[in-house]
């Protein structure tokens, strides 16, 4: 800082360098993998151009979620950044159960087009689906029955 700031109003004339822009991350295929982690389930996802065709393990989505509220989880990034219909996902899940798959598989989708489509990010970031959710299942400590539950007092 060259020049010396003696208030607030100076302080406007003050330009940021402005961030590079991002490249995207598209194999020779023209697809874009992300990873996606939520509990214990870990998703790896591709995403491409397409009619909006969901793989999930080697079967469609509407499949291997059955519950409309998993379908629903799994289609939030679409929906957000407009582009329902527009990517073919394919996608392995291990781990967990449905519930952490459905979000592993919503978190690998949302990182998957960012990497493709950097400009997505902003709405993705608002929305929350960039953020990997931490909690997982607190493990069971000795002298007790589950991770915090002690065992039945009893005075005899």
């Amino acid at each position: 800082m060259a020049e010396e700031l003696k208030s607030f109003a100076d302080l406007k004339s003050v330009t940021q360098p402005a961030a590079p822009e991002r490249e995207p991350k598209i194999d020779p295929q023209g697809r874009a993998y992300a990873t996606g982690k939520r509990k214990n389930a870990i998703a790896r996802v591709w995403v491409k151009p397409g009619n909006g065709k969901i793989t999930v393990n080697g079967r469609d989505a509407a499949v291997y979620f059955a519950r409309p509220v998993l379908r629903m989880i799994i289609n939030q990034p679409f929906s957000v950044t407009n582009r329902v219909g527009g990517f073919d996902v394919v996608c392995t899940v291990t781990g967990g159960g449905l519930s952490g798959q459905a979000g592993a598989v919503r978190h690998g989708i949302s990182r998957a087009l960012t990497f493709y489509e950097p400009a997505l990010r902003p709405p993705l970031k608002a929305g929350g689906f960039l953020t990997r959710d931490p909690r997982v299942v607190e493990r069971k400590k000795y002298g007790k029955a589950k991770a915090r539950r002690s065992f039945q007092f009893s005075k005899r």
